[in-house]
């Protein structure tokens, strides 16, 4: 019968041994799992695309005037502009680039509305947002008044604070996020509004000639994202999240997420836009804000009897 031998010269030798062997085996795993993880993230990076499906909706408050206008009149031009102001838009991304397209609907015959102005990202995209999380870029191809303009500028940096507030969207659980904004719109009260007559008092006229083309303020956006789609994207110019924003809302817009496509068999391509004349978002503004003076004077013009149509030029 084998006896274990006992004796304390023996004892130190098992137990470094032994340690040496736990501590080889822990590195071995942990090397294991960085590889692994590594491994998994550029082929995430390099692979991983979708689309997701948004509906928005922007308030219209559409200020008259001393217009006079019959009640049943303004109330057909209210729902026509409720209706131009419900898009479709479908987000298709990879993990470092996105472009932010609309869906084009179909028009029911006679029942054409307004035709929608398009000012670019001051207040809402007219046209194919591309952006580029990683170099921190964004193209939109917008047209005004005729002419296609390709804004080219860096991607504003917003300071989101996460919030521990969550709920489900679809069969994503989607965590809430805030940040304050400085937006800049169009004032469409100032073009729309008519020409004052020569009686009326003197300080109202100067009072309206020197309204501002467009109206910039902070404003509260909120966010709801999910870590489920693990990507900085989002609907619009919106980005930065750590995960796919399915939902946001600011004063008057709000976009909602309604289908996801992750993986799809058909691999999708994003091109970045390249037709049109390249400007930055500042130089387009300004573009923008020259016209919306050249509209506002042509239809005061017209509503005093001036003729013509009206129209801005480039």
């Amino acid at each position: 019968m084998t006896k274990i031998n006992h004796s304390s010269e023996h004892r130190p030798r098992c137990r470094n041994s032994f340690k040496d062997t736990i501590v080889q085996q822990i590195g071995n795993n942990i090397l294991f799992i960085l590889v692994m993880v590594i491994g998994m993230h550029a082929g995430f990076a390099q692979d991983f695309q979708g689309k997701a499906t948004y509906e928005s909706k922007t308030q219209v408050n559409m200020d008259f005037g001393n217009r006079q206008i019959p009640e049943d009149r303004k109330k057909e031009i209210m729902e026509r502009m409720k209706k131009a102001n419900e898009k479709t838009f479908e987000l298709s991304f990879n993990a470092m680039e996105s472009i932010y397209e609309e869906v084009e609907k179909l028009e029911q015959p006679g029942n054409s509305g307004p035709r929608r102005m398009r000012f670019g990202a001051m207040g809402s995209t007219g046209g194919d947002l591309y952006k580029n999380i990683k170099e921190e870029k964004y193209l939109i191809k917008n047209e005004l008044f005729g002419k296609i303009f390709l804004i080219d500028d860096t991607l504003e940096r917003l300071n989101w604070q996460l919030g521990s507030d969550t709920k489900q969207i679809g069969n994503y659980t989607a965590y809430k996020a805030t940040a304050v904004k400085t937006v800049k719109r169009p004032n469409m009260q100032a073009l729309f509004r008519g020409r004052r007559r020569d009686n009326d008092n003197a300080d109202n006229k100067e009072k309206e000639n020197n309204e501002p083309e467009f109206i910039e303020k902070e404003v509260v956006v909120e966010a709801w994202y999910t870590p489920e789609v693990p990507i900085n994207h989002g609907p619009s110019e919106y980005w930065g999240l750590p995960g796919l924003i399915l939902a946001v809302s600011d004063d008057v817009t709000t976009i909602i997420c309604s289908k996801i496509t992750l993986n799809p068999t058909d691999k999708i391509e994003i091109k970045a836009p390249k037709k049109g004349k390249k400007v930055t978002q500042a130089e387009y503004d300004e573009i923008s804000r020259e016209k919306m003076i050249e509209m506002r004077e042509n239809f005061r013009n017209n509503r005093s009897g001036g003729g013509g149509r009206g129209g801005a030029r480039f």
